[in-house]
């Protein structure tokens, strides 16, 4: 057979092309271009081969439940627990049992133009969603817990069909009219909270952006309200904006 150039090689190996009974052909071309494309594909093929061992991982969940003839089940995670500044931000998301989306993780690690793109798909792809925000105002007066289960029950009470079974980022709900189950760091055993981890963070970070051009000098849209070295510097030359909770110890000192 001809041998291909490096650069039609390199477009077949792109757009996936190629057989492996030609790739391993390939092997045989003592040309440092070809072998470069070959460990390249590989590297890629072991890869993928990572993502969809993950992700039947984290589907083990709902697969469970499926087999107990739960017919809609709920992922459910938060976004903001932590910061000084801004809401707490849930979400929940019933997913279709064919849903697959390699790749989807605890919203923390991937970057924004991955969270980002994630959040269309499974706003897109959802069998149902509800995305609830708890200001700060109510996190003072309740405490950020009570105010977290808050916008928990609220974002569940949107989904409609109601689901048969809720699975909940290390948070106890325990007045849901269905059954459900804690799971710690659910956003990286579930995909379902996994899914509800991308939707509460991307819905968050846009708010903080939002107030990011209201107050500009405490860098909301980088630090999305968590307590940055920048962001106490500036709440001790500035003191708090409307959208800080008081009742966190930094924010306290900076009355």
């Amino acid at each position: 057979m001809e041998k291909q150039s490096i650069t039609v090689l390199k477009q077949l190996f792109e757009a996936d092309k190629l057989n492996e009974t030609y790739i391993n052909e390939l092997k045989s071309d003592k040309r440092k271009g070809v072998q470069q494309l070959i460990e390249r594909y590989e590297r890629k093929k072991l890869n993928e081969k990572a993502l969809e061992e993950n992700f039947i991982r984290m589907c083990r969940h709902e697969q469970r439940n499926y087999s107990d003839d739960c017919h809609y089940i709920a992922g459910v995670d938060e976004a903001g627990r932590g910061p000084l500044a801004g809401p707490v931000v849930a979400a929940a998301v019933i997913l279709p049992r064919d849903f697959k989306l390699l790749g989807l993780n605890d919203s923390k690690q991937l970057n924004e133009a991955t969270r980002d793109e994630y959040f269309s798909i499974i706003k897109n792809e959802a069998v149902s969603c509800g995305i609830s925000i708890i200001d700060n105002l109510k996190i003072d007066q309740v405490n950020i817990y009570e105010a977290t289960k808050l916008a928990m029950y609220d974002a569940v009470n949107q989904l409609d069909p109601s689901p048969d079974h809720v699975l909940i980022d290390a948070v106890s709900l325990d007045q849901l009219p269905c059954t459900s189950e804690a799971i710690t760091k659910g956003d990286q055993e579930s995909i379902s909270i996994a899914a509800a981890s991308i939707l509460a963070k991307v819905t968050r970070d846009n708010l903080m952006k939002s107030l990011h051009k209201e107050y500009p000098a405490y860098g909301f849209a980088s630090n999305m309200g968590y307590g940055t070295k920048q962001h106490l510097d500036i709440l001790k030359e500035q003191g708090i904006t409307p959208y800080h909770r008081k009742s966190f110890a930094p924010v306290l000192l900076a009355e």
